[in-house]
């Protein structure tokens, strides 16, 4: 064969070669998508007092493993305890002053009843004078200094009826329920509540990360200095839209991590994000800020999946947050299905090598 026939041949197989690899591209971006561009995503939670104070005691190292509601580390008391014996010495103090008031309360009684008493007496004086007076055996300055007694001794009565309503206005309610005990007793449970809160705890199962908290630190109520990442992960992988225009929730998928070489899993589609973050509108009053490009070929838009593991669904809780993972999807069966899960093999044994 002459060499140009030879070079045809070669120019040929290739050719054919590049318009089956772009028909296969074309094919596989459709009916067996498969994203580089996905994670091991596990929350993070923030570790933070919800008082202020002076690092005592740290009870746990960085990267332990903890579980919800273990104590982390913990603030001086000192401050709080002395808050606490305030706030019950007020609770003491708020029954005593509840003793006076039904003191003054019963003192208050017994003079309207000794004012009434007078009143009584000095109305029956009263009616002697003025019969008396008709035949003029006293005199009217007498009638008149009785009268006056009489009605001073009215003014006493109101006036010890008033004190009574004052105490009881001033005790509240009766027992334990009135205003002045109750105010007492809630400042004893925020001062109680204050020192719980000097013990900070997880308020999740996981691995506490970051933690760079010494004795002696002054820990500052709502700053983070530390965090939790929790064991139960999530895998989040990005497709271009065109990618995702076969796939529905619970289609299968194949997952092949990078600390995994050699393995592929197998998981399903769980949700589509809704959007992402530049199709955001803000309704800030500014104008609209229309995106220019001055490329030939813009950027492709990816969308957020989530996929789950259905099987070795504990694997998530042995990988980091952030570790890489490849995600084929299967939106269709028969032959597409096949091929993505060859591909899926062949990515994991290339990253053997890398």
């Amino acid at each position: 064969m002459a060499p140009d026939q030879v070079f045809k041949r070669w120019v040929h197989i290739a050719l054919a070669v590049f318009a089956l690899s772009f028909a296969y591209f074309l094919a596989a971006d459709l009916w067996m998508p498969v994203s580089t561009q996905s994670r091991v995503l596990h929350p993070v939670v923030n570790i933070s007092s919800k008082v202020s104070g002076q690092v005592q005691t740290v009870y746990v190292k960085n990267n332990q493993s903890v579980e919800a509601e273990q104590v982390l580390f913990s603030l001086d008391k000192r401050p709080y305890e002395i808050a606490l014996e305030k706030a019950k010495l007020a609770v003491e103090s708020a029954s005593q002053t509840n003793l006076q008031l039904d003191a003054s309360i019963a003192a208050a009684k017994a003079q309207v009843l000794a004012a009434k008493a007078d009143v009584d007496e000095l109305k029956l004086e009263v009616e002697r004078v003025e019969s008396l007076i008709k035949s003029n055996t006293v005199s009217r300055q007498l009638y008149d200094q009785t009268k006056a007694n009489y009605r001073a001794a009215q003014a006493q009565v109101e006036a010890a009826q008033a004190d009574v309503v004052k105490y009881q206005a001033q005790r509240g309610k009766d027992g334990t329920n009135n205003l002045l005990l109750r105010q007492a007793q809630n400042a004893l449970q925020d001062a109680q509540l204050q020192l719980d809160y000097t013990d900070v705890r997880s308020q999740v199962k996981g691995q506490v990360t970051n933690l760079q908290l010494q004795p002696g630190n002054y820990a500052q109520a709502g700053s983070a200095v530390a965090a939790v990442v929790v064991e139960k992960g999530d895998i989040v992988a990005d497709f271009r839209e065109k990618s995702l225009s076969h796939v529905q929730i619970n289609n299968t998928a194949s997952i092949v991590f990078d600390a995994r070489p050699g393995k592929v899993f197998k998981g399903k589609v769980v949700a589509i994000d809704a959007g992402v973050k530049d199709g955001q509108l803000n309704a800030d009053g500014s104008l609209a800020n229309p995106e220019n490009s001055d490329r030939w070929v813009r950027d492709a838009q990816y969308m957020r999946t989530h996929i789950v593991l259905t099987d070795n669904m504990d694997l998530l809780e042995t990988l980091p947050s952030g570790a890489r993972a490849t995600v084929q999807l299967h939106p269709v069966g028969g032959v597409a299905s096949w091929l993505g899960s060859l591909q899926a093999h062949v990515i994991s044994m290339i990253h053997y090598v890398y």
